[in-house]
């Protein structure tokens, strides 16, 4: 391995200029698929940049197709908007299940195992009710999103590696790219990063809190008896094609060491590993599970399910003591998904940074405490928080990119009338208890 304080001088140079847009947005996953349709939707011209071929990250490339959850735990909903649009679309192509609004927040037995086969019932105790969460099939989200970015209107760039931050006298002024043609600018006035790893965020020196973490592979398999695997108690979930499983985290053997997820070196000892036990597990099913002696693998998850690494520093570090509280200037609305009645509003602040006025964060690395991660990583609440980027981008464009100076009511009147739900009925005698990091 190379010693790390080694460095190489490179020649100053020019970059050719790729695109030019009033919004970047750095990441294709459903973060940023949902930051750009709805920037497009009200105006923008958008240039949503990905680094692999196709759309969705970790909620098609990674296998992490359940969305957890669009609801309270209690019955009422709380993320709706273009989350609510894509699970209904994805329905009427026949690849989404999931629970009738009448069986939201029961807690009768049945219906909790039933739902349980599909992934979309976690945690314990009073937690164990029916939510609004969905079972999904990626390739029909993959194609979904493929159709809604081209009906916004936005200009689609695939095979864009790295991300560097671009400055010009001081002023973020976009992102350089390495493509198969060499390096590659895009300029914008506003940037969104929705990397799920904060890559621009830490190319433009803005400060993220880190963690190390158990790396897993998702995969699905098919061929497999279902009544009878299931009878026998097959470690998997149903999906929405008959015969076909999910066999996520909780069933498959996991790396016994975490990992630094920006770290290349262990990323690609990860990937490896990963792959090998994935393998070993199958097999071990195949030769040990009823109904599974047939199975067949239909395809492992081609992106690590890394679900944490950098988290933004922002204007306001949302904390847990802030779970179950409402704020002025919250833009998108989360349950817990294995918590019933835990909720988070999500302030705006949490969105953004102090170094750079254009510059604003969706997805699962907002400003947020590790704690309460756990809520707002999931794919609804990324989608939410995206959404919001995205509008906020086009309203910065009347006050010269400036994030900070959007009219934050003005914000939140956009958002409802695009279907996000903002208005919930928060108890703040069931507030929790402790300070917050807020910024100025």
């Amino acid at each position: 391995m190379t010693n790390p304080m080694t460095s190489v001088r490179e020649p100053a140079r020019d970059t050719p200029v790729l695109a030019e847009t009033d919004v970047l947005i750095v990441g294709g996953g459903s973060a940023g698929v949902a930051a750009a349709v709805a920037a497009a939707r009200v105006g923008a011209r958008v240039v949503l940049a990905e680094r692999y071929g196709s759309l969705g990250g970790l909620a098609t490339g990674g296998l992490i197709v359940l969305l957890l959850t669009l609801d309270d735990g209690l019955g009422r909903p709380v993320i709706a908007g273009l989350c609510e649009e894509i699970t209904q679309r994805m329905q009427r192509a026949g690849g989404a299940y999931f629970p009738p609004h009448e069986h939201w927040g029961s807690d009768e037995g049945s219906l909790v195992d039933t739902y349980a086969r599909w992934g979309l019932i976690w945690g314990g105790g009073g937690s164990r009710r029916v939510r609004y969460s969905v079972a999904y099939d990626p390739e029909v989200m993959r194609a979904l999103f493929n159709e809604m970015v081209s009906e916004a209107g936005v200009e689609l760039l695939f095979h864009l590696w790295g991300g560097d931050a671009l400055f010009s006298d001081g002023a973020l002024e976009g992102v350089a790219f390495q493509t198969k043609a060499g390096r590659r600018a895009v300029r914008a006035r506003v940037v969104i990063d929705t990397t799920g790893d904060g890559d621009i965020l830490a190319s433009a020196g803005v400060p993220q809190e880190t963690e190390r973490i158990h790396p897993w592979l998702w995969y699905r398999a098919g061929g497999i008896e279902m009544s009878t695997a299931l009878e026998a108690g097959g470690a998997f979930f149903r999906t929405p094609n008959p015969g076909q499983a999910l066999f996520p985290w909780g069933s498959a053997a996991r790396l016994d060491r975490k990992i630094d997820p920006t770290d290349p070196v262990e990323l690609s000892e990860a990937e490896v590993a990963c792959r090998r036990l994935v393998m070993q597990e199958f097999e071990r099913l195949r030769e040990q599970v009823p109904g599974m002696r047939d199975a067949h693998l239909c395809g492992i998850a081609t992106q690590l399910g890394i679900t944490e690494s950098r988290r933004l520093l922002g204007l306001h570090v949302l904390t847990r003591a802030e779970m179950n509280r409402d704020f002025d200037d919250a833009i998108a609305i989360t349950g817990h998904w294995t918590r019933a009645g835990d909720v988070y509003a999500i302030p705006y602040r949490s969105l953004l940074c102090h170094e750079h006025p254009n510059l604003i964060a969706a997805g699962r690395h907002i400003s947020v405490d590790h704690r309460t991660h756990n809520a707002t990583k999931e794919i609804p609440a990324c989608i939410a928080t995206g959404q919001a980027a995205g509008i906020a981008a086009r309203l910065a464009l009347d006050c010269g990119g400036d994030l900070r100076k959007v009219e934050v009511t003005r914000l939140r009147d956009e958002l409802r009338r695009t279907g996000a739900l903002l208005d919930y009925p928060f108890d703040p005698s069931r507030s929790a208890r402790g300070s917050s990091r807020t910024g100025v």
